[in-house]
């Protein structure tokens, strides 16, 4: 078994396979690590590209597009080695990217998964949305980054270049444990896209393993490459999966006080997008609750096995609403939050 894959989910994305996958070869070892691309039932010619262009690399070709959650399951189900690197198309990495995460797993075997720093491809010295500097949520289930705090994104500076445990890495690039992958039986399936991997980390935390962010390694992303941040789509499946990630994980004397809070803030959200002339995203989060109450049944069998785990609330959860801090006391910036 080699130590390491990197697999890449492809769908309609030759356009950046062509852009970054020679910078993954370039800069992967080849030693002990494979590239592996899984394509998710991709309808434009991403597959006689690839065959074309890379013929050397691995080939995973799935029937349809199974999401981003289902679409790594059943990749990963073919691949066998000790770590997987799950790795976006639309990202370029740089010298020593790969070595670097695995090493923080093979240091430490509390360690279940671990991220790069994620910097904006368009604009290097940002950070980037999609996990920054590493994730963490509010009490209500809001996530937010070192480096990024909902819209606002800061410049990287050198402010968060320490090894640290954080709550959720990105699945941008997630380096994570094989055996503790599918032990968990890998992402949830039904999330589609979005969240699958807070939820995921989430389950890992309450296992007693830690998620760790390494300023060491440095990526560089695209972002919405697949589903653009406007679309409605998206928000609904923000909306719903955020709500069945609490659903999912809080402890059990947690899970009336804050859900009904967290109903009441989407249902502003909600009212504030009607105002707005934007009614796209106002029928979106209606449309993520309705489907959240129906998943209620799906999830509550899941939830009583659950609770031999999460009896309390995991480390790195900032007791309060990132929400409210930002638009009301003006806080902007990651390092202004007081996890205490």
């Amino acid at each position: 078994m080699i130590k390491t894959s990197v697999v890449i989910l492809n769908w309609n994305g030759k356009q950046y396979l062509k852009q970054f996958l020679p910078s993954v070869i370039k800069y992967t070892d080849k030693g002990d690590t494979e590239i592996v691309v899984a394509d998710n039932g991709s309808t434009d010619d991403s597959l006689i590209f690839l065959k074309s262009e890379f013929p050397d690399i691995r080939l995973i070709e799935l029937e349809k597009n199974y999401g981003f959650a289902e679409g790594y399951n059943k990749a990963l189900q073919q691949v066998k080695a000790k770590y997987y690197i799950l790795l976006n198309s639309d990202v370029e990495v740089s010298e020593n990217w790969e070595q670097t995460i695995t090493d923080v797993l093979e240091n430490d075997p509390t360690i279940a998964a671990a991220m790069p720093k994620i910097r904006s491809f368009r604009e290097k010295e940002n950070f980037e949305y999609a996990g920054a500097a590493g994730g963490f949520i509010d009490q209500y289930g809001y996530p937010f980054c070192r480096g990024r705090v909902l819209s606002k994104i800061e410049k990287d500076e050198g402010q968060y270049d320490q090894l640290t445990e954080v709550f959720w890495a990105t699945g941008a690039c997630l380096a994570i444990r094989a055996e503790l992958f599918h032990m968990l039986g890998g992402f949830d399936g039904f999330f589609f896209a979005h969240m699958e991997e807070i939820d995921l980390c989430w389950r890992l935390k309450n296992k007693g393993y830690k998620i760790m962010f390494t300023p060491e390694s440095s990526v560089f992303h695209v972002g919405g490459g697949s589903l653009p941040n406007e679309h409605p789509y998206k928000l609904f499946l923000n909306f719903r999966n955020n709500l069945i990630l609490l659903y999912k994980n809080l402890p059990g004397n947690k899970l009336i006080p804050i859900l009904i809070p967290r109903m009441i803030l989407d249902g502003i959200a909600a009212i504030k997008y009607l105002l707005s002339l934007k009614p796209k995203y106002f029928y979106a989060v209606l449309k993520a609750h309705f489907s959240f109450y129906r998943a209620i049944r799906k999830y509550r069998k899941f939830r009583i096995i659950n609770q031999e785990h999460n009896r309390a609330f995991p480390d790195h959860v900032f007791k309060g609403s990132m929400i409210l801090s930002y638009y009301l006391k003006g806080k902007k910036k990651f390092n202004q939050f007081d996890f205490k």
